[in-house]
């Protein structure tokens, strides 16, 4: 199998880490285009793979392609290479309010076509990859996919319908985290505690309070709970937290990337 990316980006860099460090295949299956020479050249540095500043050397030479450009380039990297694209080839998306309607209305004919929406904790192996095929992709086209994917995130195949609401519950919501963790590191900081440390001690929660809640299948407000002890000090922060409309900070914050999303 042959891996194509047209643009060489971060998202781009994680997937190439991901599936070269998996074993999926080998830097020399991998061809990557970049109009902006420094990118190409650091991806090609870095992953040992063929690099380009040709969109259609890539389609040329790949099986599966990913469309790693920012959405408002979109159009025209499709106008660029949908007359050399074949009917066996996969085209892989990760461009936030691309609808599969709208990407093959672009190519103007047939193509076989995964929408995805990974999000920047694949840059550490840990990401959270949405899925969604056309009806052209096979089972067997599927599993090709979702073992690609799968090398630098968790998958879930979802309908188009859910799509927006994945960009803004796994996509966007990353900054959220960081916003939390920044927020209470400074806290920390302001009790006394050194920075390095207060931001260890901070992301270290979070790491751990998501692991339990993936590895025991606990609903959130139940393992809230056991850290509640009556009249003790969590349940004082959380009756601030509460206070100040947490929850329905949390809830608008996604809601509002999620109407972003959809006039994409």
């Amino acid at each position: 199998m042959k891996l194509g990316f047209i643009g060489t980006g971060n998202m781009a860099s994680a997937i190439m880490g991901g599936v070269i460090k998996k074993g999926i295949v080998t830097p020399k299956d991998i061809i990557g285009a970049d109009i902006y020479a420094p990118g190409r050249e650091k991806a090609k540095a870095q992953f040992k793979i063929q690099a380009t500043a040709d969109n259609k050397e890539v389609v040329r030479k790949a099986d599966v392609i990913f469309l790693s450009v920012k959405p408002q380039f979109y159009e025209d990297v499709i106008y660029g290479i949908k007359e050399e694209v074949g009917p066996e080839q996969i085209i892989i998306t990760i461009a936030p309010g691309k609808t599969l309607a709208w990407l093959r209305d672009r190519f103007g004919k047939d193509v076989k076509l995964v929408r995805c929406m990974p999000n920047t904790p694949a840059l550490v192996g840990e990401g959270m990859t949405a899925a969604c095929p056309n009806e052209l992709i096979s089972d067997g086209d599927l599993v090709k996919v979702k073992g690609i994917l799968e090398s630098f995130s968790c998958v879930e195949i979802v309908s188009e319908r859910l799509m927006d609401t994945v960009t803004a519950v796994s996509g966007s919501s990353p900054a959220f985290v960081f916003m939390f963790i920044e927020a209470m590191a400074d806290s920390a900081v302001c009790c006394g505690m050194p920075r390095t440390q207060a931001y260890k001690f901070a992301a270290q929660a979070v790491l751990g309070s998501a692991k339990m809640v993936m590895e025991t299948g606990k609903h959130p407000g139940e393992l809230k709970d056991m850290v509640c002890s009556p009249a003790g000090t969590t349940i004082g922060g959380v009756r601030v937290l509460e206070q100040m409309g947490f929850r329905s900070a949390v809830f608008e914050a996604v809601k509002e990337a999620e109407e972003i999303s959809r006039s994409l």
